[in-house]
Parts: C-alpha cells; structure tokens; sequence
C-alpha cells in the first residue's frame, strides 16, 4: 500500500512540473527606457487597496523595472525584475517582497536567470513559523517573470506567444503562459476614443496537470490585460492574482493631483493635472 501511494505521489509530483514546451523569447519592437508610472490597485468591485509606482531605469544594457503598491494597513507588495533587450527580452533577475496583514504570509523571492538560482523565505503570521527553499532550476531562455505586460505590448496586432513564467507555491513551478488577443475594446482618454486590445493571459498546464490541479484546488486563473495599439503602445488595465493564489485584482494608471499653497503655507486646494480642482 505504501509503494502504491508512493508511486502515485510521484506521479502527481511529476505532472505538476510540466517539461519546456514549444515558446520563445518575445521580440523587441519598443525597447523599454525610463518610466516613472503611477499606479493603483483595487478589487474587481472597484474597492482601492493602494497607490502605487511603476519605476524603471535603464543602465549597461540592463533594464530594471519595479512595481511597488503600499497598503494603508503597512503591507507591502514590491516587485522587481531586470531584463535585457537585445533583440528579444531575456529576463536576468527576478525578486519579490510581500509582506503585512493583507497577505497570509510575509515572502521574499529571487531568482538568477543565468544559474537558475532561487530562494524563496516565507514567514507565516499565524503561528511565526519560517521557511527557506533554496535550489536551481534549468531555465528556458523566455521566463517572463515581471514582464507579461511587456509581452503584451511587444505583440503585433493579432499576434499570439508562447513564453514560460515560474510560478512559487511555495516550491517553484514552470509553467507555459499563452498570450493571446480577444477582442477589443473602447476606451476614453478625456474626450477622445481609442481602441484597445484585449490580451488573455492563459496558464498551460496540460490535461493531466489540470486534472491533478483541479483536485488539489490549484488551478491558476487566468489573467487579463488592455492594450492601447496605436503608434506606441500604452497600458490600460490589468486584472489578475498578483501572486499564487492570490485573490483577482485590478491595476490601473492614475494621474497626480497637485495640491496648492497660499504664502502662509496652508493649502487651498488640490488642483488636477486635467485642470480641475477639488478641496483639499
């Protein structure tokens, strides 16, 4: 009976770590330079949950992009990925710090690109309890950690890719992530209409990785992204987990406000950059 439930957890071990299947690395049609982008999360019922930055900066042939969100309760989730972009993106480094009350447990990731590294320390707020997983993984040359938006707007119009993202659960998984348009959509940019692609996010885990995943409760949902096509393109929307079984939320731009002074230093309102205004 032992060898049977042990040749059957072997099985299941090795259904969930799916082999490299047929992807690419993502050609560079609009390389990625400085960015400082303000960013805000909410629920899919359009709750906010916290500002945000997107920062990016580009050194040595090495772009680095982070996306930071800061709860009002303390938490904090920050993610940083560097990537070349020499012709295709080629991810070099990923690392991830969620921690706080919003999350069931504190997190830090990182993972090495060349030595296929990663370490992952996780610290339960329930009980205290720590633990460390460290290893190497044979990475395939489009792990896309920190760059599915990129992807997207790498895409030519109508075009579908193929790429692999490690998922961390918190054992490292690989996984393939088809990229692909559905649709269109309008969107508003003050008065002015513009349309925007619609990109569909879908985790490929196969019938019998599904199969076992649906048993376990695991099955990765999809995400979600809006694209504005047009000579460049821009980001619109996403929605998604923002880590592994993570609830759907939503990620949007946002503009700054600029709050005005009188001469005894008390302010007198907030002035919109779209030339609004509003009390402060």
């Amino acid at each position: 009976m032992k060898a049977v439930t042990l040749g059957l957890l072997v099985l299941v071990m090795a259904l969930l770590w799916p082999s490299c299947l047929a992807a690419a690395p993502v050609l560079v049609r609009f390389a990625e330079g400085v960015t400082h982008g303000f960013l805000v999360l909410r629920t899919i019922n359009d709750v906010l949950l916290a500002p945000g930055d997107l920062l990016q900066t580009a050194r040595g042939g090495e772009v680095e992009s982070r996306m930071v969100f800061r709860f009002k309760d303390g938490s904090v989730f920050d993610e940083t990925v560097v990537f070349t972009q020499q012709r295709v993106f080629a991810m070099q480094s990923y690392h991830l710090v969620q921690r706080g009350p919003v999350f069931a447990e504190d997190t830090e990731i990182s993972l090495q690109r060349t030595t296929g590294q990663y370490r992952v320390k996780t610290k339960a707020h329930k009980d205290g309890r720590e633990q460390v997983l460290d290893g190497t993984l044979d990475l395939p040359p489009d792990v896309c950690n920190g760059m599915v938006l990129i992807v997207a707007k790498n895409l030519l119009k109508g075009a579908s890719a193929s790429v692999h993202l490690v998922v961390f659960t918190p054992t490292p998984r690989l996984i393939q992530l088809e990229v692909a348009p559905e649709g269109e959509h309008k969107v508003l940019v003050g008065d002015l209409a513009k349309t925007a692609i619609h990109y569909v996010f879908k985790p490929r885990l196969g019938s019998w990785l599904k199969l076992f995943a649906t048993l376990l409760g695991r099955v990765p949902p999809d995400y979600h992204a809006w694209i504005v096509t047009d000579e460049v393109p821009a980001f619109v929307r996403f929605e998604g987990p923002l880590y592994t079984r993570g609830p759907i939320w939503r990620i949007e731009l946002t503009s700054p406000r600029l709050v005005s002074w009188s001469g005894s230093g008390r302010a007198e309102g907030v002035v919109r950059l779209d030339g609004g205004s509003s009390p402060p």
